[in-house]
């Protein structure tokens, strides 16, 4: 059985500097779940540890040119000091951010979720499909007038005007049509109530 002598970290980083990313993989590979232990306990969030250790190495091959201060031969140490300057970075951009959203005037920022719309948008076709299912069932001059004066908020002079009838007729059908739906939606409910 042979067994491999692992390069130094002072090794690899000689090599990285050269720009081998052999050499690199080598080291995230012996220092990724140190650098994202350490990002975890510093955010308290797997996502932002995540995140935070793939800033680390980003940035320890972007300085591969520069001398990394190995302690005693070791990356490590340097490692998790990149990784603390990164959370904090991430911290105060998050507070930047949210500084930002508290200056944008009410009613503006985060846009809704487009699925609440469309739920929103289903249930107010299930609803409307109830009602129009009731008012159905009324004669249609009642039906016009509950349509152009309840519903589109016509005045009834123009509606009655458009209808070709006088305003009185025409409040009378309003009338009427409300004092059916009334007691249609009474024996709806009293017919649900009895199931």
């Amino acid at each position: 059985m042979t067994s491999q002598i692992q390069p130094s970290d002072q090794d690899l980083w000689s090599a990285i500097t050269a720009g081998d990313e052999v050499a690199f993989g080598r080291l995230f590979d012996r220092y990724a779940r140190a650098v994202y232990n350490h990002a975890f306990r510093l955010t308290g969030s797997w996502t932002l540890a995540e995140d935070v250790t793939q800033s680390t190495f980003l940035v320890a091959w972007r300085r591969r040119g520069e001398a990394a201060v190995l302690v005693d031969g070791l990356a490590l140490p340097w490692l998790l000091v990149v990784a603390t300057n990164t959370t904090r970075t991430e911290w105060r951009s998050a507070r930047r951010w949210l500084a930002a959203l508290r200056r944008l005037p009410p009613g503006r920022g985060v846009e809704a979720d487009p699925a609440d719309d469309v739920v929103a948008r289903l249930d107010d076709e299930r609803q409307m499909a109830d009602v129009l299912a009731v008012v159905r069932r009324l004669p249609r001059a009642e039906r016009e007038a509950v349509a152009l004066c309840i519903w589109s908020g016509v005045p009834y002079g123009e509606a009655a005007a458009v209808l070709g009838i006088n305003e009185g007729a025409l409040r009378s059908r309003v009338s009427r049509a409300r004092a059916r739906l009334a007691r249609m939606v009474v024996d709806g409910t009293k017919q649900e109530d009895e199931r």
